[in-house]
Formats: C-alpha cells, sequence, structure tokens
C-alpha cells in the first residue's frame, strides 16, 4: 500500500474519531475567509473547546459513512470546515454563529449533536439556548419553588387542622 493511501486512510480514521468524541460537530462554508479571519475564529472557538478544521470532502464522506452518519454527507459540498465541540454544544454554536456574524462568509451548513443531524436554522435555534448549566440552574430554582409550595401547603393544613382540634376542644 502506498504511503499517500496510508495517510488518507489514518486522516479518514482520525476524524471518525473525532466526530465520535465530539459533543457536537457543526459544519461550515469557510470559502472567503483570510487566514487572519481562521486565526480569529479558532481562537474565539478554542474558548468553547470547539476545534474548527478544515477537511477533504472526499476524506470526510468516508469518515461519516464508516461512523454510521451518512445523513452528514449533504453537507460535504464545497469548501467544507468542522468545528468539533468537545464541551457544551450550545456553546460551540454559540460562538461559531457569534463570529459567522462579524464574518458573513462563514455559513453554517448544518451540524450533529446527540446523534441527531441538524439543518443549518435548527443549529442558529441551539445557539439561542442558554447554557446547560444556566438551564440547570433555572430547573433546580423551579423545583424548590414548587418544594417551597408544597411544604407551605403543608404547613397551612396543619394549622387548621390544629385549630380545627382547638374549637372542637372548647
Amino acid at each position: 500500500m502506498s504511503r499517500a493511501r496510508l495517510e488518507k486512510e489514518d486522516k479518514v480514521k482520525e476524524m471518525g474519531e473525532r466526530l465520535a468524541a465530539s459533543q457536537a460537530a457543526i459544519f461550515a462554508d469557510f470559502r472567503g475567509l483570510t487566514v487572519q479571519d481562521l486565526w480569529e475564529l479558532r481562537s474565539t472557538l478554542a474558548e468553547a473547546e470547539t476545534r474548527f478544521a478544515v477537511v477533504k470532502n472526499t476524506l470526510a464522506r468516508l469518515a461519516v459513512r464508516e461512523a454510521g452518519l451518512a445523513d452528514l454527507e449533504a453537507f460535504l459540498e464545497g469548501p467544507t470546515a468542522v468545528a468539533y465541540v468537545a464541551g457544551d454544544p450550545v456553546q460551540g454554536a454559540k460562538k461559531l454563529l457569534e463570529v459567522a456574524r462579524r464574518l458573513p462568509v462563514l455559513e453554517v451548513k448544518g451540524g450533529l449533536a446527540e446523534g441527531r443531524v441538524l439543518s443549518a436554522d435548527q443549529v442558529r435555534a441551539m445557539a439561542t439556548l442558554e447554557s446547560r448549566e444556566v438551564m440547570l440552574a433555572k430547573l433546580a430554582g423551579l423545583a424548590k419553588s414548587q418544594m417551597a409550595t408544597a411544604a407551605w401547603m403543608l404547613q397551612a393544613l396543619q394549622a387548621r387542622f390544629l385549630s380545627l382540634l382547638d374549637a372542637y376542644k372548647e
């Protein structure tokens, strides 16, 4: 087997492993970005534990097929880059779209999160969500509020019962 073929197989395997290890992957068209733009994009995404990599479509197609994600092939048209999100998928999407607003030539094609293929609109919608920690805090606050209401109701019921017993006693 030739050295070039072995290198390509390694790249396909590495891409498949990255997809499997990522919390999310967002595909984008990077046509028109300068080296400075790419540097800015990569440094901004690094804040959200996201790695931005330009991929070769033919190798990426092989990688997504081998990973059982053939639905992602639709995003592999034209110049393609993938943002591999290792941390919170919402934060990764927010950071990518934040840069895309400043650099309109960066166009989101779609993505993958929790095993689901997402359209570009769904990726944008995901970016509008609050972070996982904020949503969990709100959920905890809601649960605490419900528990406080239940405790108050039980206390009121107990007080009424005691006043009923006092009235019965008299």
